[in-house]
């Protein structure tokens, strides 16, 4: 009976999958899909749960032909992400008209990461203080113990570098075995290489001009190519949702989501708080943030259901240049440095929390103020390098929580309100990288406020 009943729920998740090509037949918006194909996991994963529970064979066996589709799709995602970091940070480059704005421009895209990342860290310490986290205990459940043995063998990789060890570790040494994602800094040392290359063509193309057209012509190329790349895999995007709400629902511990609950309200918290103060920047820029997030929706859509800064890269871009009114140069560095820099809900608020919470434990006076700079500083410099696929935050707190000798079994802790708390961060993470584009934009006097203003030009999707 147990196969039988994987079959028949195999049937109806085949079945669900093909409305959705129905629906992208017919021309439905991208966004649309994309939150149809949410809560459509959201329904059949609780389903599942209800009526086999998530522990059952069928539930299991289910779930592992499921996972083709889900893991596969983020698989797909993770692929794309050091071609796009390549060609997008080195394009930039190639759209930059001489080195007087390089500075301007990678200065103050560098600068908002980082200061909304401490701000961001801030926020996530408030947030453990206001909802009373600060030393809580939470459910070890067998997904838990298992989860804190793979990240006591994860923290070995890092728990004998100090900081500076750790910066050191971000250049690259061989460039190819970094674009196979073979090291933790795999992602910041690519996007330090990019930069090499993007500096060594101005340098050609200002003492021959032929050269530098013939390879920026070169990288106009990669980039079309890359893109396109891009839209085929977005088109998985529905699927892929389905298919990983559906895993995260079906297969969830409820005792463990309710003994976390306030953990997540608290994470929220801090994302909406964080939220709110993007806002502030923007008014404080002159943006109208109505407008602002009339013209995102799409894309903070996407990375909301997604939960791959990633995988929105393109949508990044494209919303900036074509709905905001920001420069093309801009856009890319911000948009492809926020992937692996100064992400604000992965690699801000996400470890802050973890080490307020944890901190008690060990003896720790979380409401001292000089414990509390030095947990904003950690994170802030360990911010660098996190990448943009489910994952980096896990690796930014190890980073944080070693280099404070805190323990990291909280990591584990929370492992079954990861995926729910994940797509607001990635959210938070791909709006804080557009305000980083603005913000840059602004500076350099080169922000159309009549694209932003212009309703026409929102980004409506048909991927």
């Amino acid at each position: 009976m147990t196969n039988l009943y994987i079959g028949m729920v195999l049937v109806l998740f085949i079945a669900v999958l093909v409305g959705f090509w129905q629906l992208q037949k017919k021309h439905i918006k991208f966004s649309t899909r994309v939150f149809i194909a949410l809560g459509s996991g959201v329904v059949f994963g609780a389903i599942l749960q209800l009526i086999f529970g998530a522990g059952s064979e069928v539930t299991t066996g289910s779930i592992d032909w499921i996972n083709i589709v889900g893991n596969g799709y983020v698989k797909f995602l993770q692929m794309l992400i050091m071609p796009l970091i390549f060609v997008s940070i080195v394009g930039a480059f190639t759209k930059i008209e001489g080195s007087k704005d390089l500075g301007k421009i990678s200065f103050t895209v560098l600068a908002t990461l980082l200061g909304t990342t401490a701000i961001a860290a801030l926020i996530g310490i408030l947030s453990v203080m206001v909802f009373n986290l600060d030393g809580a205990e939470f459910v070890q459940g067998t997904a838990e113990t298992a989860r804190i043995e793979e990240l006591n063998i994860s923290q070995e990789q890092v728990a004998d570098l100090s900081i500076p060890e750790q910066i050191i570790a971000f250049i690259p040494v061989n460039f190819f075995a970094d674009l196979s994602n073979s090291r933790s800094t795999s992602t910041i040392a690519v996007v330090i290489f990019s930069a090499f290359v993007g500096v060594a063509y101005l340098g050609v193309h200002r003492k021959d001009p032929e050269a530098g057209e013939f390879f920026a012509k070169i990288i106009e190329s990669l980039y079309a190519i890359v893109m396109r790349i891009v839209t085929l895999v977005l088109r998985l995007t529905p699927y892929g949702i389905f298919a990983l709400m559906t895993k995260a629902l079906a297969t969830s511990d409820f005792n463990a989501l309710l003994s976390l609950g306030m953990f997540v309200i608290a994470s929220y918290a801090a994302l909406i708080a964080m939220f709110l103060i993007h806002m502030l920047i923007l008014m404080g820029v002159k943006v109208n943030p109505i407008q602002y997030l009339k013209k995102t929706f799409t894309v903070l859509s996407f990375a909301f259901t997604s939960r791959s800064s990633a995988g929105a890269l393109p949508l990044n871009i494209e919303t900036q240049t074509k709905s905001l009114g920001v420069d093309q140069a801009s856009a890319n560095f911000s948009g492809t440095f926020g992937l692996s820099i100064g992400q604000n809900g992965c690699a801000g608020i996400y470890p802050a929390m973890l080490a307020a919470i944890v901190a008690p434990t060990v003896g720790i006076d979380i409401f001292s103020p000089a414990y509390i700079l030095t947990i904003l500083a950690v994170v802030t410099i360990s911010s660098f390098g996190v990448a943009g696929v489910g994952g980096g935050a896990t690796f930014a707190a190890l980073i944080v929580l070693g280099a404070l000798d805190l323990p990291v079994a909280i990591v584990g802790l929370v492992i079954s309100v990861e995926p729910l708390i994940d797509m607001g961060r990635t959210l938070l993470n791909v709006n804080g990288s557009m305000i980083a584009g603005i913000i840059s934009s602004k500076r350099i006097k080169s922000f159309d406020a009549k694209i932003l203003n212009d309703d026409l030009t929102a980004i409506k999707s048909d991927i």
